[in-house]
């Protein structure tokens, strides 16, 4: 199952987020909540979160990036299942880290999902757009 679409459901008091419907049967078996780029936070299904853990495993730990991202991958991480009404939560350290309230922007990203701040989000899409644009094939 491919991750795609922009969703935009809401926090409740307890810092749980609704999943998007059509999503939650890929992550019933588990996910991995973490740190992702540019301030936002990746929801990965357990196997595709371990793929990824294999790949950090596989850098040299003498290698400066190697070691800092898989602090980063795995420090801020939260195992977990989607509850009944699929929920999930989100801890507050993740949730501080992303600048989540109230109002959230899931979006969908091939073999993950991502959390992003509304207002994060539009700039990020504003700065992308403008690359997305720009876009030439014949560009190295």
């Amino acid at each position: 199952m491919l991750f795609m679409g922009t969703y935009t459901p809401k926090l409740d008091e307890k810092g749980r987020l609704f999943l998007p419907a059509k999503f939650r049967d890929r992550l019933a078996e588990g996910l991995v909540v973490t740190q992702g780029q540019e301030n936002c936070l990746v929801v990965w299904p357990s196997d595709v979160f371990a793929e990824e853990a294999e790949r950090a495993a596989s850098r040299p730990m003498t290698n400066k990036a190697a070691r800092r991202y898989a602090r980063v991958l795995f420090a801020g991480g939260d195992e977990g299942t989607p509850d009944k009404q699929g929920r999930i939560g989100i801890p507050a350290h993740l949730r501080d880290y992303a600048g989540l309230d109230r109002d959230v922007v899931v979006i969908g990203v091939r073999d993950r999902l991502e959390i992003w701040n509304p207002d994060r989000w539009r700039e990020f899409q504003e700065d992308a757009m403008g690359d997305f644009i720009d876009l030439d094939e014949d560009d190295d």
